[in-house]
């Protein structure tokens, strides 16, 4: 990922917290998502990158825009899924204390020596001694996960996986444990189905910082190479397979924008898509997810991201005998929605979308920070449903972090949070999973929302409304065939009264009405001004009422802001 949460950096990080968190900047200074401009897709003279040497395995996709727009069908499962559980963990997620830091330039820490430790040395307390994929998926499961994703790689540039291609990677260093492989096995076994993300692209501008000197002219360890570890724990091994720094530092642009970023080599691009084309090939995730703006070095050259899309998208169809799987990215325009799908990073969309989509959030920072835990301040299991549910009536699905800490455990804090979600989707998932868009998402105040997420130019709605829900906020759903229709009252009523004012009279005849998790017989009637409902005082949970409603030709009042958009 690459936005947190905004809050001073505490001076005990190190170069990592540069390089794995990330700026609202970044997402600031990217256009529309509704923009229908084209970027360059051919490389060559136009981007001044040469062309590259990208194998494609063999099939009916290509790597032009034209090709994937115009095949890609977005699988049934994703649609039906809904809901998704990522360990946005790695790398990362360690303990800073030691380490010299660098956070865009501002350097503390001066008991550390910055020429010998830096990012690299993270990977000596990277160890995931207490990691149990088989049980941290059994449990994510239980509680309504329908997919798990997991991070091959982050802006660290390491991969989390047997690299043949990244000397760097959690089989050789750190854990010693092909960390991808054990999270396929477990999400396969427990019949998850299974997602990468990827973020490496940005480590040659991200890491550029490493090249710098602190306030005493000490440089960073971002110049070293293999000649330097000479008697050292990484002797062996070339930091610049890690840093990437052989090239002057330049401004860092989120849209790879040649006129100020420095445009990575050739070498640079070729050596990340074959990292990448490993990935896919030897450990077949069903989802794989580009932290990229359209897809890799979008902005420079479309070679690298169109080339991986069909090259997946191929093998794919080579294993599977048909098109099965997802890629993720963002600030789609409308014809680059066609061929993947579109990805909100903690936001959401205005309306429904004609083509499935995903919100990527986290319930704290990403990765782990052991203070929302201290200050018992993690976005709680209530609001968090509620984002489900408007995401969902929406054709969105939520990935959902849950950060891990260094060991590979959840805290006690986040298990009762994953608890609080599953007892929920227990008993109401019939209202979310493998449901549809019905003809508008909702009714309320809340439709009326215009928080857009900060420094968004995606059009992006908060993830979690600054407005909190009442119950006159109502989320709609159908049954795939249409003969179900799901509303959801986002609160309880202080007067004890629920009305769908959609459904009022004179558009459609509602036959039946049940609210799940109550056995009694629930008092409701139809009206002119909508479905009245009265609730029961012995209410079945705190918050976020499902209703399955049958009737006959249920269509919604007349509503003109809420039909499908492009938007």
């Amino acid at each position: 990922m690459c936005l947190i949460y905004s809050k001073p950096m505490k001076s005990s990080l190190l170069v990592l917290a540069m390089i794995l968190g990330s700026s609202a900047s970044s997402i600031a200074s990217a256009q529309a998502a509704d923009d229908p401009i084209k970027y360059d897709t051919t490389g060559g003279e136009a981007s001044g990158v040469p062309k590259l040497n990208l194998p494609i395995t063999e099939g009916p996709f290509k790597p032009a825009w034209e090709s994937l727009e115009s095949q890609y069908q977005f699988p049934e499962w994703f649609r039906d899924a809904k809901f998704g559980i990522w360990a946005h963990w790695g790398f990362g997620s360690f303990d800073p204390q030691g380490y010299y830091p660098v956070n865009h330039g501002v350097t503390a820490n001066p008991s550390a020596t910055p020429s010998l430790k830096g990012a690299k040395d993270a990977v000596l307390d990277f160890k995931a001694e207490h990691l149990d994929p088989v049980k941290l998926l059994t449990f994510y499961k239980e509680n309504g996960a329908h997919y798990f994703m997991a991070l091959a790689n982050h802006h660290d540039n390491f991969d989390n996986w047997h690299s043949k291609y990244q000397p760097w990677n959690s089989v050789n260093l750190g854990p010693h444990r092909d960390l991808i492989a054990e999270w396929q096995a477990a999400a396969k076994k427990l019949g998850l189905r299974f997602g990468v993300s990827s973020h490496a692209a940005r480590a040659w501008e991200w890491y550029e910082v490493s090249q710098g000197v602190d306030k005493n002219g000490i440089p960073y360890d971002g110049n070293l190479t293999r000649a330097d570890g000479k008697g050292l724990w990484w002797e062996g091994y070339d930091p610049q397979d890690l840093y990437a720094q052989n090239h002057k530092p330049a401004a860092f642009s989120w849209d790879w924008d040649p006129k100020v970023t420095s445009t990575p080599s050739a070498a640079y691009m070729e050596r990340f898509y074959l990292r990448h084309k490993q990935l896919y090939e030897d450990y077949h995730p069903d989802m794989v997810y580009f932290d990229d703006r359209t897809l890799p070095f979008h902005g420079i050259t479309d070679q690298v991201g169109l080339a991986l899309a069909a090259d997946i998208y191929n093998a794919n169809i080579k294993e599977k005998g048909k098109l099965d799987v997802v890629i993720n990215s963002k600030f789609l325009d409308l014809d680059e929605r066609k061929a993947m799908v579109s990805d909100f990073e903690r936001s959401r969309a205005h309306r429904i979308r004609p083509e499935p989509w995903q919100t990527d959030t986290c319930i704290g920072d990403w990765f782990y920070d052991k203070a929302h835990l201290e200050k018992h301040d993690y976005r709680q299991a209530p609001d968090l449903i509620r984002m489900l549910i408007d995401i969902v009536s929406k054709n969105g699905n939520l990935m959902l972090s849950i950060p891990l800490r260094q060991d590979g455990t959840p805290d006690d804090d986040e298990i009762g949070i994953v608890k609080g979600i599953g007892t929920w989707l227990k008993v109401n998932g019939e209202a979310i999973f493998a449901t549809r868009p019905w003809k508008i998402y909702g009714e309320g105040p809340s439709v009326l929302d215009t928080d857009l997420f900060a420094g968004d130019a995606g059009g992006g709605l908060l993830d979690i409304p600054n407005k909190p829900y009442t119950s006159q906020d109502i989320r709609f759903t159908q049954s795939k065939d249409g003969k179900t229709l799901y509303a959801i009252a986002m609160d309880y009523p202080r007067d004890g009264k629920i009305v769908v004012k959609s459904l009022a009279t004179g558009v459609g005849k509602v036959n039946q009405v049940s609210l799940y998790g109550y056995q009694g017989k629930l008092d409701w009637r139809q009206t002119a001004d909508g479905v009245m409902i009265t609730m029961p005082t012995d209410e079945p949970y705190d918050f976020a009422y499902a209703f399955k409603i049958l009737g006959e030709d249920l269509k919604p009042v007349a509503n003109t802001t809420q039909s499908i958009t492009t938007k």
